[in-house]
Order: structure tokens, then C-alpha cells, then sequence
């Protein structure tokens, strides 16, 4: 799985952009983010595929904790970040290996100051 998920796999998975497209929708301006949002493949364990959003603090900004914890609930429902698009894709990109049967965004985990990740478990059959 990891040489599926690879890191070119994981940024059109997730391309860069989606943090400007989800604080534009989000601020009305791009400029106010204070982090932007990667994707990571952290490994298989039996029928679940463990993915993190990685939220990399910007320059000059503030990756406060205030300002992340809430965002799995967020991130689970709002239509730029489309977790369920995500998955949708995910799915695809299996082609066939296995199919995805469901998906949980966990809480977010502090890292460090600059660093916060939030958990995606994809479950398969």
C-alpha cells in the first residue's frame, strides 16, 4: 500500500491548493490561513488504511490549538476539503485491491507548535 500511496499519489490525492480554496471559502481571502494541509499515508493495520491531514503552520502565522481542534467535525462536512471525495478517490486509486466500506476522521493531535495532524481512518473490505 505504501508504494500506492505514494507521495505523488498523496498530493493529487490532496493537492496543495485545497487550504487557499478552503479559507477563501472559508475568510473570503486565502491570505488569512494560518496553516496549510497536507495529506499522509501513515500505514495499513487489517481492514483500515491510516491516513493523517497534516496541518503545517504558514509563515508568520499561528498554528493555535483553538484553531484545530474543532476542524474533524469541520473538515467532515465541508464541501472543499470533501473527505468523501477524498475517499471516493481513494477508492478508485485501489482499483480493485480492496474497496473502501467507510471512513472516520479522528481528534486533533498536537504534534508540535508548527504541526498538527488529524487522524483518517478508511476502512476496506
Amino acid at each position: 500500500m505504501r508504494d500506492l500511496f505514494s507521495t505523488e499519489a498523496l498530493r493529487t490525492l490532496f493537492p496543495a491548493e485545497r487550504a487557499d480554496q478552503f479559507f477563501e471559502a472559508l475568510f473570503g481571502d486565502a491570505e488569512e490561513g494560518a496553516y496549510d494541509i497536507s495529506l499522509a499515508f501513515a500505514g495499513q493495520s487489517g481492514n483500515t488504511l491510516n491516513f493523517t491531514l497534516e496541518l503545517h503552520e504558514r509563515p508568520g502565522r499561528c498554528l493555535a490549538c483553538n484553531l484545530t481542534y474543532g476542524l474533524p467535525e469541520v473538515f467532515g462536512r465541508h464541501p472543499v476539503i470533501n473527505i468523501k471525495g477524498l475517499v471516493e478517490e481513494i477508492n478508485t486509486l485501489l482499483a480493485g485491491k480492496a474497496t473502501c466500506t467507510g471512513w472516520k476522521l479522528g481528534a486533533t493531535h498536537s504534534v508540535s507548535k508548527k504541526l498538527h495532524t488529524i487522524p483518517l481512518t478508511v476502512s476496506i473490505a
